[in-house]
């Protein structure tokens, strides 16, 4: 193989899951440690890995999901190495370590399936909004992986008094444990964000972090339901 090939080769598994490059996702499959992941991510494979669209786990999950939220997923099973992406997304892995994280289901690529996981309303926003934010949290021991539209930022609130705004088109994940409110800034609507986030913004405090994406794509935003 000539070097500049070579340079693009797979590195040794290092970790259940870890970045192949900023675009790409690896994943270390072994019998009994299953994976969830987006439906359509798959670009390529080894070993023996078994994929179940609409696993049974996450059609009851679904029946619970009337606000709607959630991306499309499939079951990933066997042993191999599987190689995930989303359209040239970024992607960030995150080992939870036991802790957990509230992620916008329209960025979520893969995660492992023992982890405990549901759909949530997120509290304090629906006289903001007038109807209601619903979000994925995720916790448990084990690993997830995001996506980003560009090279995100992770912003640690500090726990001080200090609260950070995001743009809702931007945010992606934070960390649960944070207070979350709603912001109107009418006056600075003409100067703030491109999106929803021109006269709405979220506000963070206390202990944790927000992932925020370089992108205000309206498609990108979390769900919101009556």
């Amino acid at each position: 193989m000539n070097q500049p090939l070579a340079d693009f080769a797979a590195a040794p598994v290092t970790a259940r899951m870890e970045n192949h490059g900023s675009h790409m996702l690896k994943v270390a499959l072994q019998t009994g440690n299953d994976l969830f992941a987006r439906v359509g991510s798959m670009v390529a494979y080894e070993g023996f890995i078994q994929y179940e669209p609409n696993p049974s786990a996450v059609r009851q999950m679904a029946r619970d999901w009337i606000t709607g939220e959630g991306a499309p997923l499939m079951k990933c099973s066997g042993d191999g190495l599987l190689y995930l992406a989303d359209y040239g997304a970024n992607v960030v892995v995150i080992d939870l370590d036991g802790d957990g994280i509230s992620v916008n289901a329209t960025n979520l690529l893969a995660f492992d399936a023992h982890l405990q996981w549901g759909v949530e309303r997120v509290k304090g926003l629906a006289k903001f909004t007038g109807q209601g934010l619903w979000n994925t949290r995720i916790s448990g021991q084990g690993w997830v992986a995001l996506t980003s539209r560009g090279e995100p930022i992770v912003v640690d609130c500090g726990g001080g008094e200090d609260e950070t705004y995001v743009d809702p088109d931007a945010l992606i994940a934070w960390s649960p444990n944070l207070k979350v409110k709603g912001k109107r800034s009418f006056k600075a609507q003409s100067l703030i964000g491109r999106g929803s986030g021109e006269a709405y913004q979220m506000a963070f405090s206390g202990q944790g972090i927000v992932v925020v994406q370089p992108s205000e794509d309206s498609s990108d935003r979390l769900r919101i339901r009556g």
